[in-house]
């Protein structure tokens, strides 16, 4: 009871004067494990990013597409830290004609992705050259690009809006933590910036803890009325969000 009524208390004082803030939720990561298709019990307008010729990746996708949800891929890009990438990276010793083929093999397997996100990337997100390269590839198949901000660096995000490509940033990464605690504090932030800039972006991941405890957080939203929208409902022109740099 008694954390009932803080959590009330600590809504209470974050209550918008805005109209109807939104915020999307993504869930990215998935496919290497079979308990990721966990996230299709969640309820509510989820969006999904799929890492690319994962063994279970396109087989969630097609169930999350099924079921109405914005699926985007996870486009693994190369980290400062040399972490391994895995399938359908890019990276700095790719060329234009690489990176191309590279992205047109992973729309292959799942042709109805809506655009990209990028996993790690801390390294090829700063660079302007491949980064042009892939916003063009995006331009023409009229696909969207979120910049998960892995590096405060990064110039994916204003290429992308040069060659005019619909473009967002991530808010708040919810599960950087795997915590009870933690992530209730990141939610509580994601609605704080949604009622700053009358929307959010959360980033997480497919963690048993992390599904818990958006079960038990989400239908807060609905109870101060901000609204759970698939990604693709907040990409406008000229959209800014306020964000926060954490790791890859």
């Amino acid at each position: 009871m008694r954390f009932i009524f803080l959590l009330f208390l600590y809504l209470i004082a974050f209550v918008s004067q805005a109209k109807n803030p939104r915020v999307a939720i993504v869930i990215d990561d998935i496919g290497y494990r079979y308990t990721d298709e966990a996230v299709l019990s969640l309820t509510g307008n989820y969006t999904f990013s799929i890492l690319p010729h994962t063994p279970y990746g396109k087989t969630i996708a097609e169930q999350a597409f099924a079921k109405d949800h914005d699926v985007l891929l996870h486009i693994p890009m190369e980290a400062e830290n040399g972490k391994k990438l895995g399938p359908g990276a890019l990276t700095t010793a790719m060329d234009e004609t690489s990176i191309r083929h590279s992205l047109a093999n992973s729309f292959a397997e799942i042709p109805f992705a809506i655009g990209i996100n990028n996993h790690m990337g801390s390294r090829l997100t700063q660079m302007p050259q491949p980064m042009t390269w892939t916003m063009r590839f995006l331009k023409e198949r009229n696909m969207l690009f979120l910049d998960s901000v892995t590096s405060s660096k990064s110039q994916a995000g204003s290429i992308a809006k040069a060659l005019q490509v619909p473009t967002l940033t991530r808010s708040v990464f919810l599960d950087n933590q795997l915590d009870e605690k933690y992530i209730r504090q990141q939610f509580f932030t994601l609605i704080k910036r949604a009622q700053q800039n009358n929307s959010a972006i959360a980033i997480a991941h497919p963690h048993p803890e992390t599904i818990k405890a958006l079960k038990q957080l989400t239908p807060i939203l609905k109870a101060i009325n901000i609204e759970l929208v698939p990604i693709s409902q907040l990409f406008e022109p000229q959209h800014t969000l306020t964000t926060t740099l954490v790791g890859e």
